[in-house]
């Protein structure tokens, strides 16, 4: 479990903060809290560090965020807020500043009723902040008003004990706050209040199928697009099957109320009031439980339970993999996995089906590495097998455009073990949607063609909940009833129906669940 929640950290964690872009001339906009003063520049606005609620300390640490307070004057909106308390991970940025909530705003020049895209960065609940994406390519070719949010994190964003209201579930309620801030505020900006999309990736989409989920959650968003995360996980229910990365996506609350009594207990309190008097090293050093709760007013019942009922937000839905997603998570799992402890991992993870499997994906055909095996059988069963089941689950209920990144040469996002194929893995994608800070790593002309066809994409379905506009290749949404394998593939070297089902053994992995 501690590898599991180790590898969650650093996804998503992939970004290095930069001083921001030099004015040409200031910009004023008006919030419900005061003005804010940004940076323009010939195509776009930008106000980094808009405070949407107030900061989360003293005894609104594990509250339900509130307003921030009005200021008088002009607050100078031309640099990043503080990200919230985490560590620091591949030497990105670590922060033990509670006071976090704050948005960043870009929007085109002149703007007016523009769509908006919400941004919930990933990191796995744990790490990341909402200005690490650089939204410029989406504003400029798209014409959209990008908002990024930071929201709490780790201990201080996923933290219960008995007695506390909506414990566990603290940096979604945020994201919510977010969401009515922008329900307020965006016009000012240019954007339309009834036409925002909220979409993310990794940490982010799991944030994205929990709002979809929550009742509070109802109204503050027409779209969803969720990058990485299939949301629910009923494909394994009363199969013979488990994920390698063998975790839910939402735990009750009482967990973590249990889970807050030992990081109680280890902080040497029994109190919440003693918990909340802790400085934020001593919170940041201890274990973290970064799984949303349910059983609360934020989630009232477990996503996988009111999914498949039907009980959730009816949007439209955007969402898909990368083709190699598993070669993210195999070395941090399994770490300098040999032969033999490739046969012994399969053995204690899979049982009878283990020399099934391992006949299935041999080593040698991985370039003799366990790891890149190892890799493959969890992009196909973690990944693709269980995101298949998911579109069709809400395709039963709402339109979903399903997709597949398959760039094998897309730079990886981090560096990765020697020795380690990184080809499309897990957030690879993101450099093609947008720009990172202090980010030296540039794409290729057709990797950058690429990248504008995607933006393209989500644009359109911004605007209108269909991808599908003329000059673009047809995007068919997923029909439940269809047994086609087929999802749009997104490759420099061609953009179309891709194979899913045939690429990665589903077939194999379906007769295997049933056995």
């Amino acid at each position: 479990m501690k590898r599991l929640l180790g590898a969650m950290v650093v996804v998503g964690a992939l970004v290095l903060c930069a001083a921001p872009a030099v004015a040409i001339h200031d910009a004023v906009a008006r919030t419900d809290a005061g003005l804010v003063r940004g940076s323009t520049n010939a195509y776009t606005r930008s106000y980094e560090g808009i405070p949407y609620a107030a900061p989360p300390i003293g005894d609104l640490r594990w509250h339900s965020p509130v307003p921030p307070v009005p200021w008088s004057g002009v607050l100078d909106a031309t640099r990043p807020g503080s990200r919230c308390p985490q560590a620091s991970v591949g030497g990105r940025p670590a922060s033990v500043t509670e006071d976090c909530l704050f948005l960043d705003v870009t929007t085109p020049r002149g703007a007016r009723k523009a769509p908006v895209l919400v941004w919930l960065h990933g990191g796995g609940l744990m790490n990341g902040a909402g200005s690490d994406y650089l939204p410029t390519r989406l504003v400029r070719r798209g014409g959209l008003v990008v908002v990024t949010v930071n929201y709490r994190l780790g201990n201080l964003g996923f933290l219960g004990f008995p007695g506390l209201a909506n414990g566990g579930a603290f940096g979604i309620e945020d994201q919510q706050a977010a969401l009515r801030w922008v329900r307020r505020n965006i016009a000012e900006f240019g954007g339309d209040p009834d036409n925002v999309t909220l979409a993310g990736e990794s940490a982010g989409a799991h944030s994205v199928c929990a709002q979809l989920a929550s009742p509070g959650a109802a109204g503050l968003f027409q779209r969803a697009i969720a990058q990485s995360t299939a949301c629910v996980l009923d494909a394994f229910a009363g199969a013979d099957l488990r994920p390698l990365l063998d975790m839910p996506l939402f735990v009750p609350q009482e967990w973590h109320q249990g889970h807050g009594q030992s990081v109680a207990a280890q902080l040497g309190c029994a109190t919440l009031e003693c918990l909340r008097g802790k400085p934020v090293p001593d919170l940041l050093a201890a274990p973290a439980f970064p799984l949303p709760a349910f059983g609360n007013t934020v989630l009232p019942e477990d996503p996988a339970v009111a999914v498949p009922a039907g009980r959730f937000n009816h949007v439209p839905l955007l969402t898909g993999i990368t083709r190699d997603e598993g070669t993210f998570f195999a070395p941090l799992l399994f770490p300098d996995l040999d032969p033999a402890g490739y046969t012994a991992a399969l053995t204690a993870h899979f049982g009878s089906h283990a020399a099934a499997v391992a006949q299935r994906y041999p080593i040698e055909e991985h370039g003799g590495s366990a790891v890149q095996a190892m890799a493959a059988i969890m992009t196909d069963l973690d990944w693709a097998w269980l995101q298949r089941a998911a579109d069709r689950r809400f395709a039963a209920e709402i339109p979903v455009y399903a997709y597949e990144f398959l760039d094998r040469t897309a730079p990886p996002i981090p560096e990765f073990p020697p020795g380690v194929e990184s080809l499309a893995a897990h957030g690879s994608e993101l450099r093609y949607l947008f720009d990172l800070r202090s980010d030296d790593v540039r794409l290729t002309t057709a990797q950058r063609l690429l990248g504008d066809r995607m933006i393209d994409y989500w644009v359109r379905f911004a605007t209108t909940g269909n991808p599908n506009r003329p000059g673009l290749p047809a995007w068919p949404r997923v029909d439940p009833a269809d047994t086609t394998p087929y999802v749009q593939g997104l490759d420099p070297g061609r953009i179309g129906p891709f194979d899913r089902t045939t690429t990665h053994d589903s077939a194999f992995w379906d007769a295997l669940a049933t056995q």
